[in-house]
């Protein structure tokens, strides 16, 4: 066995699922936005080495979920009404136009994809929810035959959801018919009625950005 390949391998691994269980961390406020990240605190709260911490931050850094503060230090990004504003500003240019395109090239098998992964996310629970709500609207863009595109519209959903983390907790948020709102968005872009889909879309991101806006200027 070639033991540097095995070392390099589970070096590999760990800053791979280092990168992932920090990803999540930021993601759902387990390390709230702004919170300055140690190396030493995050590795033995974690239980793994100090080189898959410090690679895995700077993955992070390339997600916009993570800054570098100085020469060695990093800190989770900063949550603010401005940049959620920004994040909501492009998703709704992006998603826009690649939901449209998708629609304009929509075949059966895409259309099959979309209900399936619409179908997951019904039957999801609340461990698997994120990531089957993630992939519906993945879905929904998968078909616009543009990889830069779609990578912009999933980094840009990663950095919303901290944000939706925060509505989430709201009465307003939770009166809502999201399983509806989903509904309605398949309905009209498996019909290749891509102005009502958009429509649909868009309403969608509106709604939950009224509300967050809303929550983000009590703080």
């Amino acid at each position: 066995m070639n033991m540097m390949a095995d070392s390099t391998g589970k070096e590999a691994s760990a800053t791979r699922a280092t990168y992932l269980t920090l990803r999540r961390m930021i993601l759902t406020g387990a390390l709230p936005a702004g919170q300055k990240l140690k190396i030493e605190e995050l590795r033995a709260r974690l239980n793994t080495g100090a080189t898959a911490v410090r690679e895995a931050l700077s993955l992070l850094t390339s997600d916009m979920l993570v800054e570098r503060i100085d020469q060695r230090g990093f800190r989770t990004a900063p949550a603010s009404p401005a940049n959620f504003s920004e994040i909501l500003r492009l998703r709704c240019v992006l998603e826009d136009m690649a939901l449209r395109q998708s629609i304009a090239q929509a075949t059966p098998e895409w259309e099959e994809r979309l209900v399936l992964s619409h179908h997951r996310m019904k039957r999801a629970d609340s461990a698997t929810f994120e990531d089957a709500h993630k992939a519906f609207h993945m879905a929904l863009l998968d078909n616009a035959a543009s990889p830069m595109l779609e990578h912009y519209c999933s980094q840009l959903y990663d950095l919303n959801i901290r944000y939706r983390y925060l509505a989430a907790s709201g009465v307003t948020y939770q009166s809502r018919d999201i399983p509806g709102e989903h509904e309605k968005i398949l309905d009209a872009a498996v019909n290749h009625d891509a102005d009502a889909a958009s429509a649909a879309l868009l309403s969608h991101y509106r709604l939950t950005g009224a509300y967050l806006t809303t929550q983000l200027e009590k703080l």
